[in-house]
């Protein structure tokens, strides 16, 4: 006797989608959505809808605020808290750096702020760049001297700009650093109008970098992006590249821009 050989779970499959729509539907609204509206939106007949749903609720995915009407659960958020905390930066800019690194074929850094340095966290380079790696993984470098350093001074107010520079003394390692306040804050409004920072050989002489920021989902520049290349092959075209792969990055973690007004 011939056995049937079992469907392939093409019922289940449709059924997830479904979900999926629904979710969708919710999500695109902010107050609580009717059976009749969701069922539009969607494209599900409100009988599926409401199947689909009653069992969302019971799983919290879906809350029922009244009779008819519903919205998006709690349990999404408990596990996107999950995923949140097991995603760190490094994670989310690794293949992104290293996409970076082969198209310029120079020294792709990622960076984090820690007290009034910067440290670097992970690197994307080959012999081939042309140039030296100074700065091992784990290497700090002041936030006035660096491309990266500059993108979370320029976050802070005033009174904490100038508050680092007592600090500090705005110290300098070559002809071309940044050590008077005046300067350092006409650097700091440049970087805040373009989005990026520069660093010109203030920190090595013969490497210039250029930064980008790395925000998380609360809107908090938490990492800067950077590339490091031989003062003479920094080419300005990699500026766009370096920006939007860091708005990837960005929007990995969560992060989503406010809109112009």
């Amino acid at each position: 006797m011939k056995m049937e050989t079992p469907e392939p779970a093409k019922t289940s499959i449709q059924v997830i989608e479904r979900m999926m729509a629904l979710l969708d539907a919710l999500a695109s609204y902010t107050d609580p959505v009717s059976l009749k509206e969701l069922s539009k939106v969607s494209g599900l007949h409100p009988s599926t809808a409401h199947r689909i749903l009653n069992d969302m609720v019971v799983t919290r995915f879906v809350d029922r605020v009244e009779p008819g009407t519903y919205r998006l659960g709690m349990r999404l958020l408990e596990l996107g808290n999950v995923v949140k905390s097991r995603l760190s930066v490094r994670e989310a800019a690794l293949d992104a750096m290293r996409a970076l690194h082969r198209k310029t074929q120079q020294t792709v850094n990622l960076s984090v702020r820690q007290g009034d340095e910067i440290v670097y966290i992970d690197r994307a380079f080959s012999e081939r760049s042309g140039m030296q790696v100074v700065r091992a993984i784990g290497g700090r470098g002041p936030l006035h001297l660096t491309s990266t350093g500059k993108l979370f001074l320029s976050v802070d107010d005033v009174k904490a700009i100038r508050a680092y520079a007592t600090r500090t003394g705005l110290a300098g390692h070559t002809k071309n650093s940044i050590t008077e306040l005046a300067r350092l804050e006409r650097e700091l409004s440049l970087v805040r109008s373009r989005g990026y920072a520069r660093d010109n050989e203030e920190l090595e002489l013969g490497v210039r970098c250029m930064a980008a920021g790395i925000h998380d989902d609360s809107g908090k520049l938490v990492a800067g992006l950077s590339i490091s290349a031989p003062a003479d092959r920094l080419q300005e075209d990699w500026l766009e590249d370096l920006v939007q792969t860091a708005a990837s990055i960005s929007s990995t973690l969560g992060y989503r821009p406010t809109p112009a007004v």
